[in-house]
């Protein structure tokens, strides 16, 4: 009685996008967190129910700003450390079980790994669930929205950024949620759909606050979902006081609390820690520039993102270029809401890069890619796939040979972005000089490790960092079992068991595509 259910559920399309996605995200993990800002965010969630305090003396000035009493204070918001708490308080248990007592101490540490895997799970399962929801609200047949929601998780930065717990793929999700809810309540006017896309937008405040913008492109996008379809006057008034009188409160809401945080650690409902960050900044550098951090000339930063081989929009996410050329040559196909999507989705990536061309690393630092508006990227190429497969027909065979060339450069370039860790190139830039062709770099890099080439190709790391850590880390796969041989503290057996597990996912990940596949056969 059991078994017939269980079985129907390998025949529902939307079950096994869900289990794809779960699969995705445990076969990429390496079990660390992937940057210093994920570590230090993790340690504010460790704050809020243990004794340790956010940020250590030893950390600073490298890390860290001064609170109320003196107290030194993360300068990020709350929101990751919010999603990580659960992770960590689970971690830190069975970290401390007598069976790893041995090895507790050692990277990555037990509790990093329980908390990455547990939570870009989650993350990979609801944004396939969300996405494919969102898709097929814009009417997007199940094989395109399928299709659609495969090429997020697999062919832009999201892959990456699976890998690398930053902030971006908990704003995504965030933002897809606010777009999906917030548009149903558009078609059925329904306020509970509007009160949860509402709130997964003011959640996305208490993440990053420059995610206003996305906040502000949601209520674009409907403005601009009615404008097409001829609403005007009474009735167009009507529809905006009604989002207002319910979304403005709940916004209000999530406003209230990240000040009610900055309050408490820094004494002030009115600055953020940017500020607070600057003014310590420049009173240890003087002679820095006095308008720090936003110090960067405009098209210094603007064309950067655009163009720069180290940063290039265009390069880590060449999705991107498809969406541009769908949208040159088949703009009059679109419906109404593609449309109205389109121009909002690339509303949102001209503000984020405008808004970040003049910070101090508009880059986004020691990151894949151009991390602060790469979430962005992600969302304005989102219909790429989708459209090519709707148009196929009418887009001509050129624009579809295109298209396909991308889809496979694109896959090329996200898999090499989860091959090492991120600092690998980081450290042989140090060595080779600007401007480098990272992802270039990636791809030979990924080559000479495999060939055992990395010498005698002059991309040796022995001399590129005093760090043990790091160079154990930049020597080797970036995937769990690799990393635990590598490292060599973990016993054998379970360095085994890491291998046979992995594998076994494998395994899965390829059998559970097969029978997507075969699923979706059933439909047109």
């Amino acid at each position: 009685m059991v078994i017939a259910p269980i079985r129907n559920w390998f025949r529902d399309p939307l079950f096994l996008l869900a289990l794809l996605a779960g699969l995705i995200a445990f076969a990429v993990q390496s079990g660390e967190l992937g940057s210093a800002d994920t570590q230090h965010r993790l340690q504010s969630a460790h704050a809020l129910w243990t004794a340790e305090p956010p940020v250590f003396p030893e950390e600073y000035p490298e890390f860290g700003v001064h609170g109320r009493g003196g107290r030194l204070q993360s300068w990020y918001g709350i929101g990751q450390s919010l999603l990580m708490l659960p992770a960590d308080v689970v971690g830190t248990y069975v970290e401390r079980l007598p069976a790893f007592a041995d090895y507790n101490g050692n990277d990555p540490s037990v509790r990093n790994i329980i908390v990455s895997y547990s939570t870009n799970i989650f993350l990979s399962v609801l944004t396939a669930l969300v996405c494919f929801r969102f898709l097929g609200q814009l009417n997007f047949g199940e094989r395109q929205a399928v299709a659609g929601v495969l090429a997020l998780l697999l062919l832009t930065t999201h892959l990456h950024y699976t890998q690398n717990l930053m902030e971006n793929n908990y704003i995504c999700l965030l933002t897809l949620t606010g777009l999906s809810y917030q548009y149903e309540w558009l078609r059925n006017g329904k306020r509970r759909a509007l009160l949860i896309g509402s709130g997964a937008f003011g959640l996305n405040l208490l993440t990053r606050l420059t995610t206003g913008m996305d906040l502000l492109a949601g209520a674009i996008f409907l403005l601009l979902v009615v404008w097409l379809e001829g609403i005007r006057g009474r009735a167009l008034w009507n529809r905006c006081r009604r989002y207002m009188a319910t979304a403005l409160p709940v916004y209000a809401t999530f406003g209230l609390i990240d000040r009610l945080y900055q309050h408490y650690r820094f004494g002030s409902f009115f600055n953020t820690y940017v500020s607070i960050g600057a003014h310590e900044a420049l009173q240890r550098h003087p002679n820095w520039p006095a308008n720090y951090p936003f110090e960067t000339p405009f098209h210094v930063g603007f064309f950067g993102a655009l163009f720069a081989p180290e940063k290039s929009i265009f390069l880590f996410d060449p999705l991107l270029i498809l969406m541009i050329l769908l949208a040159a040559v088949a703009w009059r196909r679109f419906s109404g809401v593609v449309k109205a999507y389109a121009i909002t989705g690339f509303l949102l990536l001209v503000a984020y890069v405008s808004f970040y061309a003049r910070y101090t690393v508009w880059s986004g630092d020691s990151a894949w890619g151009d991390r602060y508006v790469s979430t962005a990227v992600e969302l304005a190429a989102l219909l790429a796939v989708p459209l090519l497969l709707r148009h196929r027909g009418e887009v001509g065979k050129l624009v579809w040979n295109l298209g396909i060339a991308l889809l496979a450069v694109s896959a090329v370039i996200q898999a090499a972005s989860v091959a090492f860790w991120l600092s690998l190139e980081l450290y042989q830039m140090e060595i080779l000089g600007h401007p480098t062709f990272v992802v270039a770099l990636r791809l030979e890099n990924v080559v000479a490790f495999a060939l055992g080439k990395m010498d005698a190709w002059g991309l040796g790391t022995h001399a590129m960092t005093e760090d043990p850590w790091d160079y154990v880390h930049i020597t080797t796969w970036n995937f769990l079992p690799f990393l635990l041989k590598r490292v060599g503290e973990a016993p054998l057996r379970v360095v085994n068991l890491a291998f046979m597990v992995w594998s076994a996912g494998l395994v899965a990940l390829a059998w559970v595509s097969l029978r997507l596949r075969k699923v979706l056969a059933q439909f047109d």
